[in-house]
């Protein structure tokens, strides 16, 4: 058995923060409600590791939810962000960065002829819904139970993520006016989705994460984004992918280019900043040339496309362009997912791991998981107890179970070996636990 983890600094840090942060935290599920205890407070990252105020070493599977897919503090990044800075924070102008970083995203979304940068992935959600009725003349969206796509009011319906950690159903503040025009349908089914199609004429469009993240990581059934993009259509509507997690994550092209799916319009985010706040939407020419000032539809940010943000970007993206970079990343999260699932097997858990490209989950659960209200069903105490079995032996995973794991390419080879054993011992722990 692990020694505890030292954390008198985090405990007297989170003290402090709850008396001027609500919750203590400035997102829920860093609150760590989803598996009880004190809140990590972290001091400092590098490479494949974080280190904690009490300075706890951890091997991060978390990655800052997804951004750091080359590591904490890249070189390369940070030479770019500190050449930018030096040149100043932010114009709320144009500058040349932000057209070097359209082209880099626009050559890996050949559904994006032109893409507009914004700061968060909600921003780009909320703008790109706001495109897609414009452009259609129609008022419903379709979601899916499970995918988070930011918190705008009509999207907090089922909307996994932290809203599923803290249990909460939906959200308080949101008008049923707006939640009504928000059909939110199971995950891989297609049924559902042309039962809406047949109720309803007047869907824009469907918005779908095409590898889910945020109910913990759920791929898409085979036809089921063909059948979205073949559904969608047909009834005159739009394909939404919500790539701000699989954008560059699970390919340099995203799901889109996994999966040979072209939807209409696509939000990004998290990788495209390369550790920065940002945001970004895009899509066909017809349909971006809508936004203003070259159409009606309005949107604007004082900080989108700042000059820190884009330089961390390019940086980020130019390293992703090495052809090498995707096959070394799925050899290490394949390596993991194999010695994942020995221990399983092994130990006799009642447990699945679900892995596409470089983001994965483990499930306390009999079978695969293939919807929210499966994902809904798993041992959340198991996962808790497991979460911390493995943070006191230097891993450290999302402290949720509804949240996906993100694998970088500063992994060696001794850190996935240890991750593997560790999480094997983790297992053993938490099922003796429980």
């Amino acid at each position: 058995m692990p020694k505890p983890l030292r954390t008198d600094q985090s405990q007297k840090l989170f003290q402090e923060a709850q008396k001027h942060l609500v919750g203590g935290v400035n997102s829920p599920v860093r609150a760590f409600k989803g598996v009880g205890g004190t809140p990590l407070f972290f001091a400092r990252g590098k490479g494949p590791y974080l280190i904690d105020v009490d300075g706890n070493r951890y091997l991060d599977l978390v990655g800052s939810w997804g951004p750091l897919i080359l590591g904490h503090a890249d070189t390369a990044v940070l030479n770019l962000v500190r050449r930018t800075i030096r040149k100043g924070l932010t114009f709320g102008a144009p500058s040349p960065l932000e057209t070097q970083l359209a082209i880099l995203v626009k050559k890996a979304f050949p559904s994006i002829d032109k893409v507009r940068f914004v700061s968060s992935g909600t921003e780009a959600v909320l703008s790109v819904l706001r495109l897609a009725r414009a452009a259609t003349q129609k008022k419903r969206i379709i979601k899916f139970n499970g995918c988070y796509h930011g918190h705008g009011d009509s999207l907090l319906v089922a909307a996994g993520s932290g809203a599923a950690t803290l249990g909460l159903p939906d959200s308080p503040g949101v008008p049923e006016e707006f939640a009504s025009l928000t059909l939110s349908l199971p995950y891989n089914d297609l049924t559902a989705v042309q039962a809406a199609f047949s109720k309803y004429n007047d869907i824009a469009a469907v918005i779908v994460e095409p590898i889910s993240g945020n109910m913990g990581l759920v791929p898409p059934k085979k036809w089921f984004l063909q059948g979205l993009r073949d559904l969608t259509s047909q009834n005159k509507a739009l394909l939404i992918f919500d790539e701000v997690m699989t954008g560059f994550r699970v390919a340099f092209g995203g799901a889109q280019e996994l999966y040979g799916i072209k939807p209409d319009l696509t939000t990004l985010g998290k990788i495209i900043g390369g550790g920065m706040p940002v945001g970004a939407y895009g899509g066909r020419q017809e349909l971006m040339s809508q936004v203003a000032p070259e159409g009606p539809v309005y949107q604007a940010g004082t900080l989108s496309g700042n000059p820190v943000a884009m330089a961390a970007g390019i940086a980020t993206l130019k390293k992703l362009s090495d052809p090498d970079f995707y096959k070394k990343l799925e050899a290490s999260a394949a390596f993991v997912e194999e010695g994942v699932k020995r221990a399983i097997q092994k130990i006799g858990a009642e447990a699945v791991f679900q892995r596409v490209g470089s983001m994965a989950t483990l499930f306390f659960y009999a079978h695969p998981i293939e919807n929210y209200e499966q994902a809904k069903e798993s041992d959340r105490n198991k996962y808790a107890a497991f979460f911390w079995a493995m943070a006191r032996r230097g891993v450290y995973i999302p402290p949720s179970q509804f949240e996906a794991w993100f694998f970088s390419g500063a992994l060696t080879q001794e850190n996935l070996k240890k991750v593997v054993k560790v999480i094997g011992e983790s297992l053993k722990e938490a099922l003796e636990a429980h």
